[in-house]
């Protein structure tokens, strides 16, 4: 409808005006979706480097992280996948016709989710049917009728209180590959280990686009990098506590194949390559015949005096938006070592620990510009010019004294 159209049409046009236009984006929203569920079926790192869905929807639609987790969890719960049934199929079917707002199809998955799985077809029919004519607190009370019907005596209360934790843990490798991490702490421990971690795992910017449990999950990992390079740290017969990689020159260049990580451990080349960037861990590189060829060799790690200077000029994470400052960083080299790139300033920028593997594992490319800062180059599924982007947030702003 044009502009002079609306001008004209009486206030019956302008109303379904707007409905018409309301389907066509309801339909839309459920196509998308759709396809976020068969990009989280075929694997999103695969496809486009991201580690969750959600990440890669939010730069998609320049949207919240918040958002963008709601939208991929609909999803999922409107559409199956090849590893997960729908929770409610019919709901996600008239989604696509767009006669569904986003609230009611929550207030639809929310009853639904509560009901038990042998009555869920036959409660998300009615549930449908009573919302053509209902609003969102009509509908939500029908399920919390239809839950009260079905299951009468509700949720079992704990019989007993349990008791309170000590300090215990537990940490133990899983033959995946994955470590498994159990232990129950006293009030006091758990607060400071929960302020510690609630520090280290707020969000880094519009572009973080973890989930609260990879945020809390990369804030352990950073916990862990700073008790390490901590001068108070204990020796280990005589040495800091580090870790040691063996790859094979070979797989170290070419990021293929695997590496061994400390005594049994095993990692791809690929990873390697990223945390040979820095000096966290510390490389055995191996020729064909397995002799050591470099083990840490001064030319690859970055020296304080270096480290001084990439602090100084990048003041934090270099990535776009984000606000992690220098002591949470790593040096990354943009040209990396394995293919002859050399340890100094203008090949070297700083990256937060989740930025340095986003780096790693999608299309985003980072350069130093002329002015000797770096820049960012999205992938082009992001911007299909590539538009050259930059982190001004540890930056002097350009009319400041």
């Amino acid at each position: 409808m044009d502009r002079e159209a609306v001008w004209q049409a009486d206030a019956a046009a302008l109303a379904d005006r707007v409905v018409a236009l309301l389907t066509v984006v309801r339909s839309a929203e459920a196509e998308i979706g759709a396809l976020l569920v068969e990009i989280e079926s075929r694997g999103v790192q695969e496809l486009f480097g991201y580690r969750t869905t959600a990440r890669l929807y939010e730069h998609l639609a320049d949207v919240p992280h918040a958002a963008a987790r709601r939208t991929v969890a609909r999803a999922q719960a409107l559409y199956s996948s090849d590893a997960t049934p729908a929770l409610a199929p019919a709901t996600g079917a008239a989604a696509v016709t767009g006669s569904l707002s986003t609230p009611m199809i929550d207030t639809i998955i929310d009853a639904v989710s509560r009901i038990p799985a042998t009555h869920r077809d036959t409660a998300e029919a009615d549930l449908l049917t009573f919302a053509t004519d209902a609003g969102h607190k009509q509908v939500a009370a029908l399920g919390a009728r239809i839950l009260a019907h079905l299951d009468p005596d509700g949720v079992e209360p704990e019989d007993t209180e349990p008791a309170t934790p000590t300090r215990e843990l537990s940490l133990r490798r899983k033959r995946t590959g994955t470590w498994e991490l159990t232990g129950r702490f006293d009030d006091e421990t758990g607060t400071r280990a929960s302020a510690l971690l609630d520090a280290l795992a707020e969000r880094r910017g519009a572009d973080d686009l973890r989930s609260p449990q990879e945020r809390y999950g990369d804030a352990f990992s950073d916990a862990v990098d700073l008790a390490l390079n901590s001068p108070e740290l204990p020796t280990q017969a005589g040495e800091r506590a580090h870790v040691m990689v063996a790859v094979s020159l070979t797989d170290l260049q070419s990021g293929l194949g695997t590496a061994t990580l400390g005594d049994t451990g095993v990692i791809s080349a690929a990873e390697a390559r990223l945390h040979a960037c820095d000096c966290k861990l510390i490389p055995a590189v191996l020729g064909s015949a397995s002799e050591p060829l470099d083990l840490g060799r001064a030319r690859r790690l970055i020296s304080p005096g270096l480290r001084r200077a990439l602090f100084l000029r990048d003041r934090g994470c270099a990535f776009p938006g984000c606000h992690r400052p220098p002591r949470h960083c790593q040096g990354h080299h943009i040209r990396h070592w394995a293919d002859g790139g050399p340890t100094e300033l203008a090949n070297l920028v700083l990256l937060c620990g989740h930025h340095h593997r986003l780096l790693h594992r999608s299309g985003w490319q980072v350069r130093i510009a002329t002015d000797g800062h770096p820049e960012f180059l999205p992938p082009r599924f992001l911007d299909k010019r590539r538009k050259p982007r930059r982190n001004n947030l540890h930056q002097p702003l350009p009319f400041a004294a």
